[in-house]
């Protein structure tokens, strides 16, 4: 879905430290394309914050996010860490089980507070999310466990596939891409772990939203007309992507 309607813009560092030099015309399934910017970076920037957290949305508690509940002036009830269930649910000592998914930090608090009352005199609630699997990447593509992989920490694209059990079969380790937004703009680098591997560049850190593609023909395509241009050698090859038309 993301060759429809593209502009693409690259830039690479080659073996020969060439710098960064514009592109002729880049052919895309809408046919080619005369603008191409080139993106004088050979990192993939990192996001920034609101590219990461959506803005004026509220965060909602979903299933097996970790919480940390504290009922003021009560020890036995402070600092619990609690880990929600598969459907969102946690149990709680005086209030029992609540559904806790779709809520607020501070709705449940509200909730939490109006189950201790009939045993608590002005009970005062504070939940934090500690662990949220929102804060998630995607591995799609030729992997053994494609899916969502919560970051902790610091993270990065070998460690990523890791999480996904490895390669699969029919994997291509020169055709990784990392599919990223930065300050609005849609960005793809494509890698070579074998490349990485072997130490020719660095495993280059991901972030929560990054998606993932591991030898996917899709991802073929979106490169195949740069490649033609730009060798990949020692330096990943990034593009911008941008949409043209509803």
């Amino acid at each position: 879905m993301f060759v429809r309607n593209l502009f693409v813009a690259a830039c690479c560092l080659t073996v020969s430290c060439q710098g960064p030099g514009r592109l002729g015309p880049v052919e895309t399934a809408s046919g080619p394309s005369s603008h191409v910017q080139v993106v004088n970076s050979t990192v993939l920037p990192p996001p920034s914050r609101a590219d990461v957290v959506a803005e004026n949305r509220p965060y909602l508690i979903g299933p097996f996010d970790t919480l940390t509940i504290d009922v003021f002036g009560i020890q036995e009830l402070t600092n619990r860490e609690i880990r929600a269930d598969a459907a969102g649910r946690i149990s709680f000592p005086l209030a029992g089980t609540i559904d806790a998914a779709g809520r607020t930090p501070a709705e449940l608090e509200d909730e939490i507070e109006r189950r201790l009352r009939p045993s608590i005199r002005n009970p005062q609630v504070t939940v934090n999310l500690k662990e949220t699997v929102s804060q998630v990447v995607t591995v799609d593509g030729e992997v053994r466990q494609p899916g969502l992989y919560p970051v902790v920490g610091r993270m990065t694209l070998m460690r990523a596939v890791a999480r996904a059990q490895g390669l699969g079969e029919f994997a291509r380790q020169s055709h990784v891409v990392i599919f990223r937004t930065v300050n609005g703009q849609r960005l793809a680098a494509l890698y070579n772990l074998r490349a990485i591997r072997l130490g020719m560049y660095d495993d280059p850190e991901v972030y929560a939203n990054d998606v993932i593609v591991v030898g996917d023909d899709q991802a073929r395509r979106i490169f195949r007309d740069a490649l033609q241009i730009v060798p990949l050698l020692t330096t990943p090859l990034i593009v911008a992507l941008q949409q043209t038309g509803n």
